[in-house]
């Protein structure tokens, strides 16, 4: 499909590419507990590898295969426990098979900074696997009850936020927002982020009841907000690396990280709001 899209502007792939990739998320949510746990057991995976692959250009050694499984491993533990088909103890399971990072680089020979591998090693699994592994939390909101509400729902503000911003940006942007770390970043997309993510947040108050009208509003808020700044801390990543993309495997949106990272940092907000202010 890749190849396809080639002959495309960036625009054009960029529409093509996000219509299908929502499409095969929203349905695979709604379709069924299993298919929303494969999708995004999937993309754990291949946006940690991507992660501990562009930190490998800047020289480090990340404990890569290792470092991915263990956050496989921990998205696998959060799906059944939400679930309910194993208990809370499990999660005890995740201290020790962390811990292993340590006792791998200890045999690992002529590292000259074994411990800022190991740090990257960690990053790699709390920037990347834990909030994909939260997710599970959004997708059970009674332990033992698959609901598709939350995730679709919060997809789509994701989804919203960032289609306004890029059209309100690439039409309106001149006042920058943070020239330092994206340039391309303006006051007048992040606006139209905001207020298409209002108002896909009415819709979704009046046809999902999972959170009530406030809270929908609460979280497209965190969503402007924590997804912005998301997309600004991997901006900030990819310029200390010297890249511009995180990759080229979603035509016309670059990498596995440059199309979640708002994601990466609002699933976070989003449960401890939804957790410490329930309905």
């Amino acid at each position: 499909m890749k190849s396809n899209l080639n002959k495309y502007n960036n625009l054009t792939q960029r529409v093509i590419s996000g219509a299908i990739g929502a499409a095969v998320v929203v349905f695979g949510v709604y379709y069924s507990e299993w298919i929303f746990f494969l999708i995004f057991l999937s993309l754990c995976i291949l946006t940690q590898l991507e992660f501990y692959k562009l930190v490998g250009l800047d020289g480090m050694i990340p404990l890569k295969s290792f470092g991915t499984l263990s956050g496989a491993f921990i998205f696998v533990l959060f799906f059944f426990v939400e679930r309910g088909t194993l208990s809370n103890t499990f999660f005890y399971l995740i201290f020790p098979l962390v811990s292993g990072i340590y006792l791998i680089k200890l045999y690992k020979k002529d590292e000259k900074k074994p411990f800022s591998n190991i740090a990257i090693t960690f990053l790699g699994i709390l920037y990347v696997a834990l909030p994909m592994c939260l997710l599970n939390i959004l997708a059970f909101p009674s332990r033992g009850t698959y609901s598709y509400e939350l995730v679709i729902g919060i997809m789509l503000l994701l989804w919203a936020s960032d289609t306004g911003a890029y059209f309100a940006g690439s039409r309106f942007g001149k006042r920058k927002l943070f020239s330092r770390i994206s340039p391309k970043k303006s006051w007048e997309g992040s606006i139209g982020g905001a207020f298409l993510a209002i108002v896909v947040a009415y819709f979704l108050s009046q046809y999902f009841h999972s959170l009530n009208p406030i809270q929908w509003y609460m979280v497209s808020l965190i969503i402007i907000v924590s997804g912005t700044y998301g997309d600004l801390v991997e901006s900030l990543f990819k310029r200390s690396i010297e890249i511009k993309d995180s990759g080229n495997s979603i035509p016309g949106h670059g990498g596995f990280l440059d199309r979640f990272d708002g994601m990466l940092l609002s699933i976070p907000f989003i449960i401890a709001y939804i957790r410490v202010f329930p309905t």
